[in-house]
């Protein structure tokens, strides 16, 4: 069954090409290390919450939008071998000016329990 790098980050607003060209030139090197799939969603409808949020989350300001992304690997063994490439890859090196603050930003790994409407669902 298929693995799930999950992240939460918050992007200046005015920076959305910046991310979205930075997230199109990692995607390359996630495919090489066997990621089948990669989503990045600009947020649109992201609401406060009443106890926490997205938001809250990831310490977002006023000029910043949310971004919820997603890396699909084929199994966790496959995403740790890409983790452990990618600590010595140089083109994980952040950029001097990247878009987004790394340090506010929430990750982690999850293995599916329901999937619906995807290539081998429920396998």
């Amino acid at each position: 069954m298929s693995y799930i790098s999950g992240f939460v980050i918050a992007v200046p607003t005015d920076r959305k090409e910046d991310y979205r060209k930075m997230a199109a030139d990692a995607a390359e090197m996630f495919q090489e290390y066997g990621a089948t799939e990669i989503m990045e969603a600009w947020g649109e409808d992201v609401r406060d919450g009443e106890v926490t949020d997205f938001r809250r989350a990831v310490q977002a300001k006023d000029n910043e939008t949310i971004v919820f992304a997603w890396i699909v690997w084929p199994d966790k063994a496959t995403a740790d071998a890409a983790e452990t490439k990618m600590e010595s890859d140089e083109r994980m090196k952040p950029p001097a000016d990247a878009p987004f603050d790394m340090k506010r930003m929430i990750y982690g790994g999850f293995a599916p329990i329901f999937e619906m409407g995807r290539k081998g669902a429920g396998q």
